[in-house]
């Protein structure tokens, strides 16, 4: 097997963009990562995307898509496994360029929600779960984050104030990123007196709707030097699933697929936790993002929120965690999520993270997760 290199990236802001398709936004973001790559063809695009078949009634997006790019002698394929479509999409490129199969792949996540209501969101956002059997209820995906947070607080006797401390980081963080959505400084009292949007879950605990694109180009290590000299290595990619309804899972306060995921990359990779300088998690909500570092090994079960509080998960702490924000600061295009964080992982490696920038930083690992854990993809990059 070859190793594998990001040899580009590129991405569009991520917020309501009201002038923009959802072709418009991965053209952008792709042109972006191959202009930042020094190269204008691939051999085959992967396409990360959720939910254009039910918010634009758009299927067949991945020639659609590979058209608006004038990729003439390209392959192109799509990729849907729910939020964690831009992961998995990756995923699928890293193993064709390391097979063999292909020498250059282009990775594009792209996603376009605020052209709908609200609702339509809310409700295409539950396709995610079974609809004979969960969806059906009438509960969101906010109500199945919340029943998570009211369990964890209750279990681990956590307070709630812990807990939010999250989002806040997750907001100083996003204030100084330019592609960020939500950009405003925001405090604990601030959280806890948002709106309710399914009780104790709060509105500023919580994603927002977002449109934006985000992709990478991958090639064989060996062929890498031949277009950068900081180039940045893909150590692992690994993915897992679990089951897919809460009330069958053995602890409805482990995502399952990520301890497994993240079991098989450091494994895959020959590092650890500990060896970890910088960390994208899918905190698609507070409760969300803690669980997340608890299952990547990073602290014990239940002690995520203290490890949050004590500020470990700081720009300057022992573990740097969503250092662009994250996905509630820097916004949840939902097909587009799992690139964006490899590219702000490749930021950081490459030093070129700006206000955000961690001293130091080398190994970088991103988590992408299908609803609540229902599948995940893990990644571990390194610096060369």
């Amino acid at each position: 097997m070859r190793r594998v290199a990001i040899i580009g990236v590129g991405c569009t802001s991520v917020g309501e963009i009201w002038d923009k398709s959802l072709k418009d936004l991965a053209v952008e973001a792709s042109l972006k990562a191959l202009d930042d790559a020094g190269i204008e063809n691939v051999d085959r695009v992967y396409i990360g995307n959720a939910l254009s078949p039910i918010l634009q009634y758009q299927t067949n997006l991945a020639s659609i898509i590979i058209d608006s790019l004038g990729f003439n002698n390209s392959s192109s394929i799509l990729v849907e496994a729910a939020d964690a479509s831009g992961g998995l999409a990756f995923h699928e490129a890293f193993k064709a360029v390391r097979s063999g199969l292909i020498d250059y792949a282009l990775v594009v996540g792209v996603e376009k929600m605020s052209d709908s209501k609200p609702s339509e969101v809310a409700s295409a956002l539950m396709s995610f779960e079974d609809q004979d059997y969960v969806a059906f209820t009438g509960v969101t995906q906010a109500g199945l984050h919340a029943l998570l947070l009211r369990i964890y607080m209750e279990k681990f006797n956590v307070k709630h104030e812990d807990i939010a401390l999250f989002a806040v980081n997750a907001h100083k963080n996003a204030s100084k990123n330019p592609y960020a959505q939500f950009k405003n400084i925001i405090r604990v009292e601030d959280v806890l007196k948002s709106p309710l949007i399914a009780d104790p879950l709060r509105l500023l605990e919580y994603v927002g709707i977002s449109d934006g694109a985000a992709a990478v180009v991958l090639c064989p290590l060996e062929e890498a030097e031949k277009f950068r000299s900081n180039f940045v290595e893909i150590l692992a990619s690994a993915t897992a699933v679990d089951k897919l309804f809460l009330t069958e899972r053995d602890d409805i306060l482990t995502f399952n697929s990520t301890r497994i995921a993240a079991e098989k990359a450091f494994k895959e990779a020959k590092v650890s936790p500990k060896d970890i300088d910088v960390v994208e998690v899918h905190d698609s909500s507070t409760i969300a993002g803690i669980i997340s570092l608890e299952d990547l090994g990073f602290c014990g079960k239940g002690e995520g929120a203290s490890f949050v509080s004590q500020g470990k998960i700081d720009l300057n702490g022992e573990l740097p965690t969503n250092t662009m924000g994250g996905l509630k600061g820097r916004g949840h295009p939902i097909g587009a999520t799992g690139v964006y964080q490899i590219i702000e992982v490749v930021w950081q490696l490459r030093g070129e993270a700006g206000k955000n920038q961690v001293d130091g930083a080398k190994i970088g690992l991103t988590q992408n997760i299908a609803g609540l854990g229902s599948s995940a993809v893990v990644n571990i990059l390194r610096v060369v």
